[in-house]
């Protein structure tokens, strides 16, 4: 089923809030003004009831009955003709009877049982409807019985009217309902629509352009600035995407230069095999740092749609630091810097140290750190690959005394395509993806890089890792993966 529209939502709940309270109200006003006739009928009723009360004690202790019909037919004769009244002494005789009681022969029982506040009964007499009240009044040690009623003609014909003018004023407001509501609506949603279209004006071209807030601090106001710290991070990362767009396309498009020169060089004329070869040797260097590029540009685009697969699993870090050691030995052999490798343990168990981590990434980090401390260490340098050896961690660490970064650049090293310049002929080489993808590892790992730099006394990057309980670490990478690639029905 097809959801109504929030503004015909609204419209909607005012139309039945605005219909639901005048009904209410003019139920309300007819049941009170009911109560009101009632309350003043029955009031009027006992006034008269306290007259004859009076009357009656005005006569004195002892008195005739002809008497007293003389007295009330003298005071009643005038004053309530037409009404309905009767008056009966506790021997059943009539001391005062009205013209209309007497005409319509109105029958006065009234039992010991009744209530002494008396008994309200409605009859219908020549066809008016007469509220009574019957009482038993007891004056001198006699008892009297006393029955006077009012018609109810006019009370009827009073509520009638006022329940037809309700309903007459029923359609109007019902009309009047539904028109209030659409205004309340489109009231309520005028500050939204004033939003929406502020933030129709904005595309690609103003995303610096941000929504008015109002002062209220109300729920707009929460959407605004909510919104508006939406636009702020879509800024931010169309930015980013627009300087990583075009940092890529200028850093392929030097390896592409040198390649495609190349080429048209050695095709101008026909060449030595030793002149091909070196041309060839300077194609193949500029395809290995673009493929290096392009590698790294698609490690970060996997990293930001969170395709990148990590399995961390218990690793020897001895293992890895040997390896990588081995691995860039030569390189630094040929740059003429020394290549040094430290362990160092906390307690004089000098057993194996594993730690949980992903061992392709770790040593990516480590190739990423050794790249950049070649690249700015002069001739007969030093770097060292140190781990510290902790109880419950281990920090790995790759350490240079080479020419350092200054405070105003450490902030930034890790920023895409941010690099450093510095005094060695290696340094040209590289897009400055380097370290963003280390940051990117080391947060995997749960974990961060800290960085200790002198300008003129080298760096030390360095990151820490937990370490895995022995009973964990005997078991090898291999073993671990045999034990995930087993059923869930068999490893339970």
């Amino acid at each position: 089923m097809k959801s109504l529209p929030i503004r015909l939502k609204l419209t909607l709940w005012y139309f039945v809030m605005f219909v639901s309270a005048a009904l209410l109200l003019s139920l309300t006003s007819w049941w009170m003004l009911r109560r009101t006739i009632d309350a003043t009928i029955h009031q009027d009723l006992q006034e008269r009831v306290d007259d004859v009360r009076i009357e009656i004690q005005h006569l004195g202790p002892h008195f005739t009955l002809d008497k007293a019909q003389e007295h009330f037919e003298s005071v009643y004769r005038d004053r309530d003709e037409g009404k309905w009244l009767q008056i009966r002494d506790q021997n059943g005789q009539w001391i005062y009877r009205s013209s209309r009681m007497a005409y319509f022969n109105v029958p006065l029982s009234f039992t010991h049982d009744h209530p002494a506040t008396g008994d309200l009964s409605e009859f219908i007499l020549g066809g008016h409807p007469v509220r009574a009240l019957s009482i038993a009044l007891f004056i001198n040690d006699q008892r009297y019985t006393v029955e006077t009623g009012i018609s109810m003609n006019k009370p009827r014909i009073l509520l009638h009217n006022f329940g037809i003018c309700l309903l007459l004023l029923t359609p109007i407001v019902v009309v009047v309902a539904a028109a209030g509501g659409h205004l309340m609506s489109r009231k309520a949603l005028a500050p939204v629509n004033r939003i929406a279209q502020e933030a129709r004006r904005i595309s690609d071209k103003n995303l610096d352009t941000r929504l008015p807030v109002s002062t209220t601090k109300d729920e707009l106001s929460f959407l605004s600035i909510t919104l508006n710290n939406m636009l702020a991070r879509i800024d931010a990362g169309f930015r980013s995407v627009k300087d990583f767009t075009a940092n890529a396309s200028h850093e392929l498009r030097t390896p592409l230069a040198r390649i495609r020169t190349e080429a048209e060089i050695a095709l101008l004329r026909p060449r030595e095999v030793g002149e091909y070869r070196e041309i060839l040797e300077h194609m193949h260097q500029s395809s290995i740092e673009m493929s290096v590029l392009v590698d790294n540009l698609l490690t970060l685009a996997r990293a930001e749609a969170g395709t990148e697969i990590f399995r961390l699993t218990p690793i020897d870090l001895q293992v890895i630091i040997a390896e990588i050691a081995q691995e860039w030995r030569p390189i630094t052999e040929r740059l003429s810097i020394n290549l040094y490798t430290n362990f160092q343990h906390s307690t004089t168990n000098q057993e194996a140290v594993f730690v949980l981590g992903d061992r392709l990434s770790l040593l990516r980090i480590l190739r990423i750190w050794l790249d950049n401390s070649c690249k700015f260490t002069a001739a007969n340098g030093s770097i060292t690959i140190e781990a510290v050896m902790n109880v419950s961690s281990a920090t790995l660490a790759v350490i240079d005394d080479g020419i350092g970064i200054a405070p105003e650049h450490q902030k930034h090293i890790f920023n895409r395509f941010y690099r450093v310049k510095g005094d060695t002929s290696e340094q040209s080489v590289g897009a400055g993806l380097g370290l963003t993808l280390a940051e990117w590892i080391a947060d995997q790992h749960k974990t961060h890089i800290i960085v200790d730099s002198v300008p003129g006394h080298g760096s030390r990057f360095q990151m820490c890792l937990p370490r895995v309980g022995n009973e964990v670490s005997a078991l090898k990478p291999a073993v671990l993966d045999m034990i995930k690639s087993l059923p869930k029905s068999l490893t339970l």
